[in-house]
């Protein structure tokens, strides 16, 4: 199988051989033709495994195909993450994938001045990227506005539980549209995960590619060249 068998654009086509993917991993391969019906989708991925394309790059083809309807300064896609740390990688990823597309990406973590962060939202944005406290900071602000969220990805959902942000994920969820596709991506599946999920996934689609409570094999995507 080729990221081409997967229903993708030419312009994330260029930018997956940009990056010198060939073949998808296995969560890519269930991820993107799941996430790109439109449904909702509860994903058993962890970290490593190539998790983040697969939900990004169906995001910005959904987005594209958007083209400027309810296009605006305020994102149509939100994407939540445990650590600053995970929230910049996403939001490179989602630049590199879309690199040959005319959509915006801002990232918003705490640790930093959020006066920056106040400039950049305010300059528009198509997909936003955010660690739940520094979101929830904007939000208080009226420095977001979250009404326009089509797509809502909540990525590493298990280490959210451990680190404590439940009740900031459920006042995140409030500022959200009842009507928006919701992606979940967990490394295990304990009560707490389910009990998440049955909260505000509808009738997801159920992809599993990690064995249960276990650590995955790091799934490493390089381009060689010899020379």
């Amino acid at each position: 199988m080729s990221f081409s068998d997967l229903g993708l654009m030419p312009e994330l086509l260029r930018a997956v051989a940009d990056k010198g993917y060939v073949t998808p991993s296995p969560i890519q391969a269930q991820a993107i033709p799941a996430v790109l019906t439109g449904r909702d989708v509860l994903a058993g991925a962890q970290t490593g495994t190539g998790k983040t394309a697969g939900f990004m790059l169906p995001i910005l083809q959904q987005l594209a195909h958007d083209g400027a309807d309810g296009r605006g300064p305020a994102p149509r896609v939100l994407v939540l993450t445990p650590t600053r740390e995970l929230a910049a990688q996403v939001a490179d990823s989602a630049r590199d994938y879309g690199r040959h597309l005319r959509l915006r990406t801002q990232v918003v973590f705490g640790g930093v001045g959020i006066n920056p962060q106040i400039d950049a939202l305010r300059r528009g944005c198509d997909i936003l990227v955010a660690t739940p406290g520094r979101l929830l900071d904007l939000a208080g602000q009226g420095a977001v506005d979250l009404r326009g969220i089509r797509s809502f990805v909540l990525d590493e959902a298990d280490r959210m539980l451990d680190m404590g942000f439940i009740h900031d994920i459920r006042r995140v969820l409030k500022l959200l549209p009842e009507r928006r596709q919701n992606l979940m991506f967990s490394a295990t599946y304990s009560k707490e995960i389910r009990e998440l999920a049955a909260r505000f996934l509808r009738d997801p689609i159920g992809i599993d590619v990690a064995p249960p409570n276990a650590t995955a094999e790091r799934v490493e995507q390089h381009a060689y060249h010899v020379g």
